[in-house]
């Protein structure tokens, strides 16, 4: 074993939070949902159908019946008057109901959650929530492991970009953000998202959102040298990057250097606040030096 799980969990876990998590809000407040488990995600249809209405479907399946009855109350809530503004409200509640009760009943609470964040966000059409709407399922893409999920999210997340874009062209995060839909997602050339991002890196380099975003693209493509490369980069420009932290030492074990990557390491430990963690990779700097 190359490295412990819970050094490949912990970078997992950075990445579905967001590529820049201090910048962004977390999904359902301070807690991040639950994803599908993969005997669920083997049960979900495997046809070209499958959408909103499938992941809203799933979502509701297995709720208690006085839970199904409240949120039942709700879709139906929308009366004569003001019907954008009362849609509006709503499509908030019914995002709160998913990240209050919802979660608590369904591990696939997170999607409609992300779903009503997101038409909320279309109805009020400013770029603050088309991209934060957008970025929730950025994030969640760049972890999924449904196929079909994980295009419905791609397909969302485009949308949200290319709303927030038309606001404001010159809105650098959601070009990275847009390509990295693209890139993660599979709805095009992968080079297509790859050049978008590389366009806001080349012109502002100080850009850490694409610089690291870059160093992904080089991971998945499993150019080992060029992602140490853009990940030495990031850290010159924010030396307390966690995320980049363990991403280097990572990839420098991937790399078989052992020195590096308890350098690395050591390099994280003042940046890690959960005592566990700390005590995992002092264990790993302990392994490392004695191989």
């Amino acid at each position: 074993m190359n490295r412990p799980q819970w050094i490949t969990l912990s970078v997992a876990i950075l990445l579905v939070i967001g590529l820049f998590a201090a910048t962004q809000a977390s999904i359902f407040g301070e807690r991040k949902a639950k994803k599908p488990q993969p005997a669920m995600a083997e049960h979900l249809p495997h046809d070209d159908g499958f959408g909103t209405d499938s992941v809203l479907y799933y979502a509701k399946k297995n709720l208690p019946q006085a839970q199904a009855a409240r949120l039942a109350s709700l879709e139906n809530s929308v009366v004569r008057g003001d019907v954008a503004e009362q849609k509006l409200h709503l499509m908030h509640q019914l995002a709160r109901y998913w990240s209050d009760s919802g979660r608590t009943f369904t591990p696939m609470a997170f999607y409609p959650y992300a779903f009503y964040t997101a038409e909320a966000a279309r109805l009020e059409n400013s770029e603050k929530s088309l991209s934060f709407a957008a970025r929730l399922f950025l994030d969640a893409l760049s972890n999924e492991e449904a196929h079909q999920l994980k295009h419905w999210e791609a397909e969302q997340a485009q949308d949200l970009f290319q709303r927030s874009l038309k606001l404001n062209p010159e809105n650098d995060s959601a070009k990275v953000g847009l390509g990295a839909t693209i890139l993660y997602g599979g709805l095009d050339m992968p080079m297509k998202g790859i050049g978008m991002i590389r366009d806001v890196a080349e012109h502002k380099p100080e850009n850490v959102y694409a610089q690291l975003t870059l160093a992904e693209a080089s991971l998945m493509s499993g150019q080992l040298d060029k992602a140490v490369e853009r990940l030495q980069n990031v850290l010159r420009l924010q030396p307390s990057s966690l995320q980049a932290t363990l991403l280097l030492a990572d990839t420098y074990e991937r790399m078989n250097k052992k020195k590096e990557a308890a350098e690395a390491y050591q390099k994280a430990l003042p940046l890690v606040t959960v005592p566990e963690m700390k005590k995992e990779i002092e264990k790993r700097i302990t392994q490392l030096k004695n191989k």
